[in-house]
């Protein structure tokens, strides 16, 4: 039932709600709100100049090539929009010879068109155009096209040489958009992809290093660690993707020139710190296979102080990893000297683990039980995380 005139339905009230707290996210803080609320403001601008440009001062016959392709080459990094619109204006090019070429030479016909689709394709398939060599065939489908409707080979070739004109005026207004208007910088991209890796391996530990202090290893836990441990590699590459935009936006950006943080260096340092990252989590995936093929029926040795110095040791870890997972550049020097503290502490209990082990008499040489690894993969851990806090505290005071 409709609601009375005056009143707000409930669900339209949500959907106010939420559109509000959208905005505010992108009016109040760098992410990705904002972004994306840039873009759509940016490729509206740079659309709606190369349409002025090619519509009321070129009079062109087809203007809506120009803010087509200003909305396609506007990209998120000023490095990804110089590229795409080399790319794209290869592309282009490529199209409307394939169709000059082959149009001139045969005529109109159906026979010329199927030949123009098939050597556009097969150029579109050429790697070094990327994701734009569909626009070989799309560009080649246009102008032969115009070719058709065309009267006389005077109007062909300059109707032909428009679209080429015309994919310029737009690849042109969308690079000059793009660098004048806030060009975007990802540098929180690089915090990010530290946090998202450093979240995860928060998480696995946060389940692991309770049980193995009370000592109970289930089977059905320790496979579930074990899976979720192997199922970190989509993460992995997401981070990765997430760096090298952030790295991306330095390229050709002026705003390199203003910005307050430290340039190339910080995405070194943050590179390293995701190296790490990575390296634990492949060494938390070996630690979880360890754990779940421990044999419940052994009963030579007492390991049950061992596991639980192991526990309290991977506790502190998932401590350190929980304060990567908070990083930010504008809190880095106090959180990079409670980093440094974590990693003391971290080192002492990793030492506890090695000393319980050597003091129960475990035999770590033995490969068929799961001491040796367990001790090797703390050794190992330890030191990532204290790597970590050695990057950020060296960039921290610099």
């Amino acid at each position: 039932m409709a609601g009375s005139a005056g009143q707000v339905e409930p669900w339209e009230a949500g959907r106010f709600a939420r559109i509000a707290q959208w905005w505010s996210r992108a009016l109040g803080s760098d992410g990705y709100e904002r972004h994306t609320a840039l873009l759509i403001g940016k490729s509206t601008l740079a659309a709606t100049l190369a349409w002025v440009i090619s519509s009321s001062l070129l009079n062109a016959q087809s203007p809506a090539f120009a803010p087509f392709s200003a909305v396609l080459i506007t990209q998120v990094t000023v490095y990804q929009s110089l590229v795409q619109s080399l790319r794209y204006v290869g592309a282009v090019v490529a199209g409307v010879a394939v169709q000059v070429a082959l149009g001139f030479m045969v005529g109109p016909e159906a026979v010329t068109f199927a030949l123009v689709a098939l050597v556009a394709l097969v150029i579109g398939r050429w790697p070094a155009l990327g994701a734009q060599g569909s626009q070989v065939a799309t560009a080649a489908f246009f102008a032969f096209s115009t070719y058709a409707s065309a009267t006389g080979y005077p109007e062909k070739i300059t109707e032909l040489g428009q679209i080429v004109l015309l994919v310029l005026i737009g690849s042109v207004v969308a690079l000059v958009v793009n660098l004048s208007l806030f060009p975007p910088m990802r540098f929180r991209s690089a915090e990010y992809s530290v946090r998202t890796l450093a979240h995860a391996l928060c998480d696995l530990l946060g389940d692991i290093h309770p049980v193995l202090s009370a000592g109970d290893l289930e089977e059905e836990r320790t496979q579930q660690w074990r899976t979720r441990a192997a199922q970190t590699g989509e993460l992995i590459s997401q981070a990765r993707a997430g760096m090298r935009t952030a790295q991306e936006s330095l390229y050709y950006n002026p705003r390199r020139l203003f910005r307050r943080h430290r340039g190339h260096t910080g995405f070194e340092n943050y590179g390293a710190v995701l190296d790490a990252l990575e390296r634990a989590l492949y060494q938390v995936a070996s630690l979880t296979r360890s754990l779940h093929q421990w044999r419940d029926a052994e009963t030579s040795y007492n390991y049950r102080a061992f596991v639980e110095r192991y526990g309290t040791f991977l506790a502190s870890i998932a401590d350190h990893a929980h304060l990567l997972s908070t990083l930010d550049e504008d809190h880095l020097a106090d959180q990079a000297g409670e980093l440094c503290r974590l990693a003391e502490r971290a080192q002492r209990y990793r030492r506890q683990v090695t000393d319980q082990a050597e003091s129960d008499g475990l035999p770590l040489a033995d490969p068929a039980r799961p001491y040796g690894v367990l001790v090797v993969e703390a050794i190992r851990l330890m030191e990532e995380f204290q790597h970590t806090s050695d990057v950020l505290r060296r960039y921290a005071d610099k």
